[in-house]
């Protein structure tokens, strides 16, 4: 399979793209993966995630950080940038947040395997650290750590 045949129907990349309005309307675009005979993990961080807070609008910070193992399919990074980007005026509790972006990566990927760690900014104090787990990881591959370390403040 050649390059330009997995992404021939990609509609975002290469091209000027808004930014969704809103998650649900945001376009994943996905390729065929183009190691399907090997198990590796994908990392994608977003140290810069935000949303709103949809008792208050004010806005809340999120450090995410996706991990999966692709099955036959891999997501387009500049359509997962732009859905991300999608959250920015999207009232939603952090646990909301987090767990919905998971489940539409599972539900357009189907990978082997997938993670999110959202490692949430305080509000009122307190920061929020929410993890989802799809699938177990198979046998033999290497998943580093994601190293992101609990808020601590100033100190």
């Amino acid at each position: 399979m050649s390059d330009q045949s997995i992404y021939a129907d990609l509609k975002q990349l290469g091209s000027a793209t808004e930014l969704p309005t809103d998650p649900e309307q945001a376009v994943l675009e996905t390729v065929s993966n183009p190691e399907p005979d090997v198990d590796y993990v994908v990392r994608f961080t977003a140290p810069e995630f935000t949303s709103l807070c949809p008792m208050t609008g004010q806005p809340d910070f999120a450090h995410l950080m996706i991990d999966y193992i692709p099955g036959k399919l891999l997501v387009e990074s500049k359509s997962l940038k732009l859905f991300l980007g999608a959250f920015r005026n999207h009232g939603a509790f952090h646990e909301a947040c987090t767990v919905s972006i998971a489940r539409r990566l599972v539900e357009e990927l189907d990978p082997k395997w997938l993670r999110i760690g959202g490692y949430w900014y305080p509000r009122g104090g307190i920061p929020i650290d929410v993890f989802f787990q799809h699938g177990a990881v198979p046998q033999g591959v290497w998943v580093p750590e994601q190293d992101v370390p609990g808020y601590r403040g100033r100190g």
